[in-house]
C-alpha cells in the first residue's frame, strides 16, 4: 500500500512546532538589532522562517497632572518552524534593553 511509506503528520508535528515571536519596543533600532538577531541564528540552522511582519505602531498615552506625552510602540512578528530544542538554541542571543519578546509555541 502506498500510503505506509508516508510519515503521519503527527509524527511531523511532534518534530516541527510552529513558534511565534513578537517583539515589541519603543526603540526601533534595538529592535531591529534583536529582530536581524533571530533571523540570522534562523537562516543558520536553515529553518523556515515567516517574516518579519510590522505590525502597524501604536501610540501609548502618558499623563501626569501637567503635560500630556505619547510614547510609539513597534512591533515585529516572525513565525519558525522547528523543534523545541532548536528554538532554545536560537533564543540564547542577548536581548538589547528595552526590548520585549513573547514566545508562543503551537502545533
Amino acid at each position: 500500500m502506498a500510503y505506509a511509506a508516508v510519515k503521519p503528520w503527527k509524527d511531523w508535528a511532534l518534530r516541527n512546532l510552529r513558534s511565534r515571536f513578537t517583539l515589541s519596543s519603543k526603540n526601533v533600532k534595538n529592535l531591529e538589532k534583536v529582530f536581524a538577531d533571530l533571523v540570522r541564528g534562523a537562516r543558520d540552522k536553515k529553518l523556515q522562517v515567516k517574516g518579519p511582519v510590522r505590525m502597524p505602531t501604536s501610540y501609548h498615552h502618558k499623563s501626569t497632572n501637567t503635560w500630556d506625552r505619547f510614547e510609539l510602540l513597534h512591533k515585529r512578528v516572525i513565525d519558525l518552524f522547528s523543534s523545541p530544542a532548536v528554538v532554545k538554541q536560537i533564543t540564547s542571543i542577548t536581548i538589547e534593553p528595552g526590548v520585549e519578546v513573547e514566545v508562543i509555541a503551537d502545533s
